[in-house]
């Protein structure tokens, strides 16, 4: 009986209903303003109240009522639940909402107000960095949450707002978090009563509201605000109506747009991705963010780089999908791009490169507009001018020059001159023309395109000074060599651009072939491994390598608790994982920890390996370079990793379900045939025992002496039956098990074939024994016991088998290191069918009839003659009858 039937049903039932909603996820609330001040929270705790009065399980785990007494009377009548004390900046407290109480307490409702702030990095730290994530962590236990929210936090609104008011919000939410809740509430107030209020000190205290007076709360403000407020919450409603209508199928709708915002690593990155998320939103479109690796990019240093993640990690956390493309230029890649994914708009940011710059240079822009690639192109205005912020995010894309390749460039040319100065007198100036070329290339080739370039330059000089007439000197006599100047200066221009852009691609595709090779390697290796702690040794022997990084599989015990694994570690483990981290992402199917929004800070990135089953474990990851994680095309590459790992080790699980289920079914197998083989062999004795037992007990029965003895005598032949069979059960198992070890000696075959005679000279009694045996038979190392147990079970199986005055032969001979044994006898034979069936366990040659026996005997011979190293078969005898024949090495 399990742990539910044991339960009565009303516990039954509550059980049951409190898994279903833990299962469920819970609905967000969110009371949504155009400012601060408007009364949302005065607005949530009065709806609070009507539903704990209509006894809903409502909590309110944290409130901010921000000195006003209004709030702060509402909230009295209300469970509250304790508030968690954050110590930081050297000893500061201040009170935060505690997540663990909320998941603890599991009310039906629980209200914690503003949803865009910011947990406070302090003791104890916080597990998430917002507290937007704290919800969606009490969403996910079924727990319904009631908050707050401006207009100013939502993320794609954040630099339109900062033009209205002159103030960049720094907390903010995904737009995806307001776009996926159940219900939003708008609460809205004209900007006069809200000024009315805030003069009247209802918001603010006197200094703070002043300040705020002269700075954000100002009509013109308030106006756009409100105005952005209720146009958010028109489109939820607009939504709502249109997923009704597709629903219903009540119109047609046209096939979904689907565009393309290119970014760069300039200021106006962010601008252009917020402004993808409100086209995406207007149009109802699929949006992915593209940046393309070309050459330059390629050398940039590493803050530029770390300014390419965190522009495609702010994409994502809009909801867009990023793409990283590799290519010569940006327009090819993003117009080859556009048309394999059919593109049907692509966003690209304002020209940097005006006026006769652009004559020579056009900008990524214009050449997208003349490509003819089917899509349309939409340019984004720079908003205001560049400030001294814009002016250090240009900074991050300058680096250090290496001047190394520069100086072998030059090297290159004095080499190449010397060496022309030795074909001068013999060679004419084309061939010195193309030495130095040669130059040029080998320089494009193996130091790039800067190097190249100023080696193309050097060696034009150098030729003129050189080889030039008047040599030594600049000056040029024909006027044709300033078009071989100009010749060579564009082909080695050429040379030294196609050399460094196809040297770059090949960096580039090379990387992404060896991560392609990794993961297929990796997913052959895994498909060959069966055990689980190979898997994890795999696993991590590969994700180590392909992300430069230290690994670790964690699997959970019978208790659901992670752990480490218990085989020897292999030189890239990882030893220092967070135990905690990994459990929270194992328990909530969720990745944390490094570029994720769970515990950020930790060192290494947690990822649930989620197969069908579940959750079997969790990849730990501590990268060398934070950035192997942190870009997302990484970040999609480790998922795979992960997701090939959690089907290998399914697979694993399943196959040792598999296994078990078999070794299961065949020992209730085994065990079925076992009772219905021996159950005539046992339950004919007993009955004999049984009756004569019976029948000396009775008291009203007189025996003579020959009686008394025939009983005794069968009640002692049937018990040792019993106990042959019963023996013989035994010892095939002990054989089988491996549980017998050989104690070999050298024997004499003769003196093993004598003590099997006397020991079966009882049941050989109607039957004639030959002993064949040629004298000169060397000895046998072998375990006489187990050798002689073999000889009597063929002349026992012999004697049972073989009608009274049938002749038993055993005979013997010696061939290349090799005894051969034979058995004859001239009986019945075999019965039809394959000999070899005799060796199988429980199998019997004919019908039971009378004869006894398990049908174990040939099975034991079998087993103890291949612990010896030999062989045994049955085969018909040329003459009539049967022989059994085996093989034993002499040494």
């Amino acid at each position: 009986m399990n742990e539910l039937e044991r339960k009565d049903p009303d516990q039954l039932l509550d059980e049951l209903s409190r898994r279903e909603a833990s299962l469920k996820r819970g609905r967000l609330k969110i009371f949504f303003g155009a400012s601060a001040g408007v009364g949302k929270t005065y607005a949530m705790l009065e709806s609070a109240r009507a539903a704990r009065a209509a006894g809903v399980d409502l909590v309110v785990g944290y409130v901010e009522p921000h000195g006003r007494a209004e709030t702060e009377r509402l909230l009295f009548g209300l469970e509250q639940l304790p508030f968690l004390e954050v110590t930081y900046r050297g000893g500061l407290q201040r009170r935060e909402f505690d997540l663990d109480a909320g998941l603890a307490r599991h009310p039906s409702v629980l209200v914690v107000d503003e949803l865009a702030h910011t947990n406070l990095e302090g003791e104890p730290k916080p597990r998430h960095a917002k507290r937007w994530q704290d919800i969606d962590e009490l969403l996910a236990a079924g727990i319904c949450v009631w908050t707050t929210l401006n207009v100013q936090h939502l993320e794609s609104l954040n630099d339109v707002i900062a033009g209205i008011t002159g103030i960049r919000q720094q907390e903010t939410i995904p737009d995806r978090i307001f776009d996926q809740a159940d219900e939003v509430e708008l609460i809205d107030l004209s900007p006069s009563d809200l000024l009315a209020r805030l003069k009247a000190g209802k918001v603010y205290a006197a200094p703070q509201a002043e300040a705020a007076l002269e700075r954000f709360f100002r009509e013109p403000n308030l106006l756009a605000l409100r105005e952005l407020a209720l146009r958010r919450t028109a489109d939820r409603v607009d939504a709502a109506a249109r997923e009704f209508a597709a629903e219903r199928r009540s119109k047609p709708w046209l096939a979904r747009d689907r565009f393309l915002v290119a970014v760069d690593l300039d200021d106006q990155a962010e601008q252009l991705v917020r402004v993808g998320k409100r086209f995406a939103d207007a149009l109802d479109a699929e949006w992915l963010v593209v940046t393309v690796e070309t050459p330059r990019m390629l050398k940039l240093g590493e803050k530029a780089r770390n300014r390419r993640i965190d522009i495609l990690r702010f994409a994502e956390s809009l909801g867009a999908r990023t793409v990283t493309l590799s290519g010569p230029s940006a327009s090819t890649a993003l117009s080859e791009y556009a048309k394999v994914r059919n593109i049907t708009r692509v966003v690209v940011g304002e020209p940097r490169r005006f006026g006769s710059r652009s004559w020579f240079r056009p900008s990524t822009a214009a050449k997208l507009v003349t490509a003819n690639g089917g899509f349309d192109v939409s340019m984004i205005a720079r908003r205001g001018a560049a400030t001294t912020e814009d002016k250090r995010q240009k900074d991050l894309i300058r680096r250090n020059i290496d001047w190394r390749p520069y100086w072998l460039g030059l090297f290159i040319t004095v080499l190449a001159t010397l060496i022309s100065s030795v074909m001068y007198p013999y060679f004419a100036s084309p061939n010195i023309v193309m030495l130095y070329l040669l130059g040029t290339t080998v320089a494009a080739l193996r130091l790039g395109r800067g190097a190249a370039t100023v080696t193309a330059v050097a060696n034009i000089l150098a030729f003129d000074y050189f080889y030039v007439p008047p040599r030594y000197s600049f000056a040029v006599a024909d006027l044709q060599y300033v078009v071989t100047f100009g010749v060579m200066l564009v082909v080695a221009l050429t040379i030294a651009n196609l050399a460094a852009s196809v040297r770059a691609q090949t960096r580039v595709a090379g990387a992404r072939e060896r991560r392609t090779a990794l993961l297929y390697l990796m997913t052959r290796e895994l498909a060959a491994t069966q055990d689980l702690e190979d898997l994890a040794r795999v696993a991590v022997k590969h994700v180590a390598e392909t992300f430069a990084s230290r690994a670790v599989v964690l699997v959970p015990d019978s208790n659901g608790r992670l752990r480490y694994p218990t085989s020897v570690a292999v030189a890239v483990s990882l030893r220092g994982a967070d135990l905690s981290i990994a459990q929270w992402a194992f328990d909530h199917a969720t990745p944390a920890g490094l570029g994720t929004d769970t515990l950020l800070g930790a060192n290494a990135q947690y990822l649930p390996l989620k197969a069908a089953r579940g959750t079997l474990g969790v990849l730990a990851v501590e990268p060398l370079q934070k950035r192997r994680l942190l870009l997302p095309e990484q970040r999609h590459l480790i998922e795979t990793f992960a997701g090939q790992i959690a089907l290998a080790m399914e697979r694993a699980e399943l196959t040792e379900e598999a296994q078990s289920a078999r070794i299961t079914a065949q020992t209730e197998s085994l065990r079925n045939t076992l009772l219905a083989s021996i159950s005539h062999d046992l339950r004919t004795p007993l009955a004999v025992i049984a009756g004569a037992a019976s029948a000396l007990n009775d008291p009203n029965m007189t025996f003579d002496a020959v009686s008394h003895r025939v009983l005794t005598e069968s009640i002692d032949a049937k018990a040792r039956e019993m106990s042959e069979v019963i023996s013989n059960v035994l010892e095939l198992m002990r054989l089988e098990s491996g549980q017998i070890t050989l104690k070999r000696d050298w024997q004499a075959l003769e003196d093993l074939v004598s003590a099997a005679l006397s020991r079966a000279n009882e049941r050989l009694a109607k039957h004639s024994v030959e002993n064949d045996l040629p004298a000169a038979l060397p000895p046998v190392l072998v375990d006489g016991p187990l050798i002689v147990q073999v000889f009597l079970n063929l002349l026992e199986n012999a004697a049972k088998h073989t009608p009274a005055g049938t002749t038993v032969k055993i005979s013997a001979s010696t061939q290349s290191g090799w005894v051969h044994v034979v058995v004859d006898d001239n009986g019945p034979g075999f019965p039809q069918g394959d000999p070899e069936l005799l060796f199988a366990k429980f199998h019997r040659g004919r019908d039971e009839g009378n004869t006894g026996g398990a049908g174990l005997g040939l099975t034991i011979c079998r087993a103890i003659v291949n612990a010896h190293g030999g062989s045994i078969h049955a085969e018909e005898r040329a003459g009539g009858g049967a022989r059994i024949r085996f093989s034993l090495p002499l040494s």
